[in-house]
């Protein structure tokens, strides 16, 4: 068993809820979505990766693993295209498991049998160029209500963007909370995109982001560390 493997190397934590924690990042090739603000535009394709097995992951990640690390991240592109593959490594490790997915593909994800956390992305129509999709919004509502049910601590991150207008977002928060199982046990990142000096009056608007997301969830607002650290 083989899959496309962009890089594996060691970093903190950038985002969500393990923000700077030191952790051991695996990166594939390959999405099934094409977001405008996407920051690894060279994992979009499946061709851009290096082949590997899951004993050739393991290895490359012993090889960088310190004592301040206890998880490694599958992140991409779309990790859950590769579930099984995803398996074979977790059986090859004790270290915790970490999944960065858009959560469009549920079936996948259920396919997966070791997940210690999982940061689910919200997509929104503005993060595409005028080809969003429902069934994207539906697939990611299926995959967090299977996690939530398989008592899995999973968070949602919503990427928002200068284009973003204040009733786009409250639409989607509104459709999540109505969709959502148990509401109570999933929490909402707010997460501008970088780099910051993009936006205009970026506080007024987290504010009122913020305020709005906390009507239904317990809501944090957080930028990409690891962009302002100027570390991958």
């Amino acid at each position: 068993m083989k899959a496309p493997i962009i890089e594996i190397f060691s970093s903190l934590q950038g985002e969500g809820l393990l923000i700077g924690k030191r952790q051991i990042f695996v990166r594939f090739a390959g999405c099934n979505l094409n977001c405008n603000y996407c920051d690894t535009k060279n994992s979009i394709s499946q061709d851009s990766g290096k082949l590997m097995t899951p004993e050739e992951v393991i290895s490359e990640i012993n090889k960088i693993l310190t004592p301040d690390c206890n998880t490694i991240s599958f992140t991409g592109g779309e990790p859950t295209l590769y579930p099984e593959f995803i398996n074979e490594v977790s059986k090859l490790t004790d270290l915790n498991i970490m999944l960065e997915t858009n959560g469009t593909l549920p079936h996948n994800i259920n396919l997966i049998d070791k997940l210690d956390i999982v940061s689910l992305d919200i997509k929104l129509p503005e993060h595409f160029d005028g080809n969003f999709k429902e069934n994207i919004f539906l697939n990611e509502i299926k995959s967090l209500n299977l996690l939530i049910k398989k008592c899995i601590n999973v968070y949602c991150k919503v990427v928002i963007v200068p284009s973003l207008k204040i009733e786009s977002f409250e639409e989607v928060i509104k459709k999540l909370s109505k969709n959502i199982e148990n509401e109570n046990n999933l929490q909402v990142i707010i997460q501008p995109s970088s780099p910051l000096n993009d936006w205009h009056n970026l506080s007024s608007r987290l504010f009122a982001y913020s305020e709005l997301a906390g009507k239904y969830f317990e809501v944090s607002t957080i930028p990409q560390i690891h962009k302002i650290l100027n570390i991958e």
